[in-house]
């Protein structure tokens, strides 16, 4: 889970180093994998989520590894951990430990319930968390589109990603105070808070109006529950095979676009009788409503989705094509911003191609200034030429499993 708040800070110009187990970090065997060959360095996953950085190994179960971290510390800006409760503490290396050495240290424990309350030593799991943090409740089909159909959480490992950025916020907040106090501080961030911190209105309408929300098929949760039949969905399939997000929505509630959508399928002859005056009114749409989706869609449906996208565009409709990654992957706009990068794999022999910034900085540009570390590839960069151990010394702690 920290490798998803880490990511942030080291591809933005930060310098970051991170230490793991000797033989590598969990996730490293986490596929899918380079070539379908399971191999330490060659997870994706890992890959993505650990660039930019240093990687550095190290058992902290040792004196000798200990004593090493202790040495790292005076010189870092933020320490970012994420063992279990106590763990840290329980080994001489917990925040008030640390500051000792360094009482500028931001440091941050990202965990999945946080040091305190009754869940802080339960296991978690992504979907755990999406249930526990009431993404679940909100999300999935409703009952008029699949009767007594269940609870449905997002793939990606979204609850990792929630925690991770919520974690970020915090430590930037944190390095803003430390500019104005000169003082570190220590952040208890809680997968589980920042879970339920983003449902959406689900919580904050449950706690001011006492109204729990409906789930709806491809929409957002509402107290009210509206039969998807009746409201024509968001998602419709096109004439090639394809398919198009319409906010639909907005053609019952605003007439006067109903009319310009009207005049469209009326050069098609499909206008049917939605050029009438009966539908120049909130009213007369609204009582016909049904026949207007059925309308909509019969056109719809014979029109390709790259037509009905940009149509409904230049009428000034929210509408757009659901594309595959192989077609995001070569979008004309993402490349026109350069979103997608380069990134050397020299072990490889080549580069790979990795998903770029959400936003575009001018002061201080987002880049990825290297792969995600081998295993232990650093280790005598930054424990040699950093803290001044000699080779020899190095050797050893590695034949002793120090590192």
């Amino acid at each position: 889970m920290d490798c998803e708040s880490s990511n942030c800070p080291a591809t933005r110009g930060t310098s970051a180093e991170s230490s793991w187990p000797p033989g590598g970090e969990a996730s490293r065997s986490r596929g899918p994998f380079y070539n379908d060959t399971p191999d330490r360095n060659g997870s994706l996953w890992f890959w993505h989520y650990n660039t930019s950085k240093r990687g550095i190994t190290l058992d902290l179960e040792t004196a000798d590894g200990q004593a090493l971290l202790k040495r790292l510390v005076p010189s870092a800006d933020i320490l970012l951990e994420s063992h279990s409760h106590g763990y840290l503490p329980g080994l001489g290396l917990g925040y008030d430990h640390l500051s000792a050495l360094n009482p500028g240290l931001i440091m941050c424990s990202l965990t999945p319930f946080g040091q305190s309350g009754p869940w802080r030593d339960f296991k978690p799991s992504d979907l755990i968390h999406m249930a526990g943090g009431g993404q679940m409740a909100s999300c999935g089909y409703d009952d008029s589109d699949v009767a007594g159909g269940p609870p449905m959480a997002p793939g990606g490992g979204q609850s990792w990603h929630i925690g991770g950025e919520y974690a970020y916020i915090a430590i930037v907040s944190a390095v803003m105070a430390r500019a104005m106090t000169g003082q570190g501080t220590y952040i208890d961030s809680s997968i589980h808070d920042a879970c339920a911190l983003t449902t959406e209105g689900a919580v904050n309408t449950y706690i001011y109006s006492g109204k729990v929300v409906y789930r709806h098929t491809g929409r957002h949760a509402t107290v009210d529950f509206i039969d998807v039949s009746r409201r024509g969905g968001m998602e419709m399939p096109t004439r090639d095979g394809r398919w198009v997000h319409l906010a639909l929505g907005e053609l019952i509630e605003t007439p006067a676009r109903l009319r310009r959508l009207a005049e469209w399928m009326d050069e098609h002859g499909m206008a049917q009788d939605l050029l009438d005056e009966t539908y120049d009114t909130n009213e007369g749409v609204q009582a016909n409503k049904e026949h207007v989706w059925q309308a909509v869609r019969e056109f719809l449906q014979t029109r390709d989705q790259d037509e009905i996208w940009h149509k409904g565009q230049e009428m000034g409709f929210p509408w757009g094509a659901v594309r595959s990654m192989d077609e995001v992957t070569v979008c004309p706009h993402l490349d026109a911003r350069g979103f997608f990068t380069e990134v050397e794999h020299p072990e490889q022999g080549r580069s790979f191609t990795y998903p770029g910034p959400a936003a575009i900085f001018n002061g201080s540009p987002w880049r990825i200034s290297r792969r995600a570390p081998l295993v232990g590839e650093h280790n005598e960069e930054i424990l040699c030429g950093e803290l001044g151990l000699s080779r020899q010394e190095l050797a050893v702690l590695a034949e002793s499993g120090v590192v």
